[in-house]
């Protein structure tokens, strides 16, 4: 979360080289214990370059099954370390790929996402 400088009320907010190496490091403990992710990713501000103070990162997790309904997902993958906030958007790799022919989020996510693992 941001910093208050000391000597300053100025406030620091992560860079996206400290958001890119906790998401990597994030990706790493989730597919440790979750052998069903494929591949993590983020989008958003942080991918495009244009964050700012109060950006959050959009986390993308694509697995190979999954058992509960899409919008009970993501509540198995707590982001809450992460040094901004999170949103994170868990899909099946044919969930992913079907929403890439129909539009909306993940194909605008699609063109801009970095995928920080890939299995």
């Amino acid at each position: 979360m941001p910093v208050r400088s000391l000597g300053s009320s100025v406030l620091r907010w992560p860079d996206r080289e400290e958001v890119d190496r906790a998401v990597r490091l994030w990706a790493a403990q989730v597919t440790a214990r979750d052998d069903r992710v494929l591949r993590v990713g983020y989008f958003g501000s942080y991918a495009r370059g244009d964050w700012g103070v109060g950006s959050d990162v959009d986390l993308v997790v694509i697995v190979a099954e999954a058992a509960k309904p899409l919008e009970r997902r993501a509540l198995a993958y707590d982001a809450s370390d992460l040094p901004v906030p999170a949103d994170v958007f868990v899909y099946t790799e044919e969930e992913w790929e079907a929403m890439l022919v129909r539009g909306g989020l993940p194909r605008t996510a699609s063109r801009e996402v970095v995928w920080v693992l890939e299995r």
